[in-house]
């Protein structure tokens, strides 16, 4: 899938259920068929990760028109063994490079500036 104006980037925290151990929470997901249903076609994982503590850290790529099919996998799938949080986001990287070019050339120009008000 290509990045485009038709597509997003949606951050998924799947918080781990604790009052369960981790074989309960894998026989749940597998009750679930959690990993052949989780993302739904048309979904593009960008990163998965887990963080100690809270739980696992999805990054998909998407058109914004699967939104919801990303939602329903959720209820169907993830429910009653993660608490879910969505932040939809965006790659800041590209900004990041362009803002500190732009930070690079205010910062050569001051000097020049200081020299032509003296």
């Amino acid at each position: 899938m290509t990045a485009g104006s038709d597509t997003m980037l949606l951050t998924v925290v799947l918080r781990h259920d604790q009052s369960q151990n981790l074989e309960q929470l894998q026989g749940r997901l597998d009750a679930n068929d959690w990993w052949h249903g989780f993302p739904p076609e048309g979904c593009e994982v960008v990163s998965w990760v887990v963080a100690m503590g809270i739980g696992q850290i999805v990054t998909l790529r998407l058109p914004a028109s699967r939104l919801p099919a990303v939602n329903v996998e959720l209820e169907r799938r993830a429910w009653g063994t993660f608490e879910t949080d969505f932040y939809p986001t965006y790659d800041f990287l590209p900004v990041r490079e362009r803002l500190t070019r732009e930070s690079d050339a205010r910062r050569d120009l001051a000097p020049n500036r200081a020299e032509s008000v003296a």
